[in-house]
This record gives C-alpha cells, sequence and structure tokens, in this order.
C-alpha cells in the first residue's frame, strides 16, 4: 500500500498601515500589509502548516515560535524551506499542494503563477506540484471589510521508499 497523507492549513492576519503585503513570497503592491512576526505572508503560512499536519509535525506556531526573536521579519520562504527539509528527512515527498487566498483586495491574479513558483522553489518541486486560487467573501466577515486575509491549503504526502 501506497502511504500517502494529507494535511490541511489555515492561516489570518490582520491588514495594518505601514507594512508590506507579502504573499507566496511576491511583494504585492497595497496600501496596507499583513501584521505578523515574520512576514506575515499568510498564503505560506497555511501551506507550512498544511504540510506539518500531513508529516505529524505540529504546527508553525510549535516550529517557528513567534516569541522567539530569531524568528522576527524572518522571510516565511525561508521557513517553508526549513519545513522541506524536515519532510525530506523524514522521508517524505510533496505530491501536491491547493491553496486558496481569502482576501477582499488586492487582486491577485496577476501574481498567482509567480506565487506558485516561489512555494514550489521553496521545497524543491515542480511548479506543477502547486495551485494557488484566491476568493472574496462578498464583503462579508473580516476578510470581506478588508480588515484582514486568510489562506487555506492542503497539502499531499507521499512516504519515499
Amino acid at each position: 500500500m501506497t502511504d500517502l497523507r494529507i494535511g490541511h492549513g489555515y492561516d489570518v492576519h490582520r491588514l495594518t498601515e505601514g507594512r508590506r503585503l507579502v504573499l507566496g513570497g511576491v511583494d504585492v503592491p497595497y496600501d496596507r500589509g499583513l501584521l505578523g512576526h515574520s512576514d506575515a505572508d499568510v498564503l505560506t503560512h497555511a501551506v507550512m502548516d498544511a504540510l506539518c499536519g500531513a508529516a505529524r509535525l505540529g504546527d508553525i506556531g510549535r516550529l517557528f515560535p513567534d516569541s522567539d526573536p530569531a524568528y522576527a521579519g524572518i522571510s516565511s520562504l525561508a521557513l517553508l524551506e526549513q519545513v522541506a527539509a524536515l519532510l525530506r528527512a523524514g522521508g517524505w515527498a510533496v505530491v501536491n499542494i491547493d491553496a486558496t487566498l481569502i482576501a477582499q483586495a488586492p487582486k491577485v491574479g496577476p501574481y498567482r503563477r509567480e506565487m506558485e513558483a516561489n512555494l514550489a522553489a521553496a521545497l524543491g518541486v515542480e511548479a506543477d506540484r502547486v495551485n494557488v486560487k484566491a476568493t472574496t467573501e462578498e464583503r462579508l466577515g473580516f476578510t470581506g471589510d478588508g480588515s484582514g486575509m486568510a489562506a487555506h491549503a492542503v497539502a499531499l504526502l507521499e512516504r519515499l521508499p
């Protein structure tokens, strides 16, 4: 029997003035950015949690606590590279990732392929193994009123022989 594991990740961050907006490792032009200890890349955080869940590594709060000054302002893609190293050490390979960014604005369609490429590169996999999409919530809730962004991701891993 093939050893496959599925993980789900979810993350949310508040939008605030005076920070840059980083999504999937891409600096997206916008008047506000996401608040967090690292670069607050909500999309990459959801992907990391999905991978950690599938490999039974806990979550990113356990691996990279916001109480540790070493992670202040760090690139989430650098953290994703560390998660990828843990996966390889555990004998896991990424089969695919599907992620959804939830935000009323800005439109991220023009940056989607770059986000996919960044996530794939950090994981050391082909870009066609990563899918990023985005949706609004029709002006409902904290994502709809523009006070924050959220992301969901699912990941499928396979144990290597």
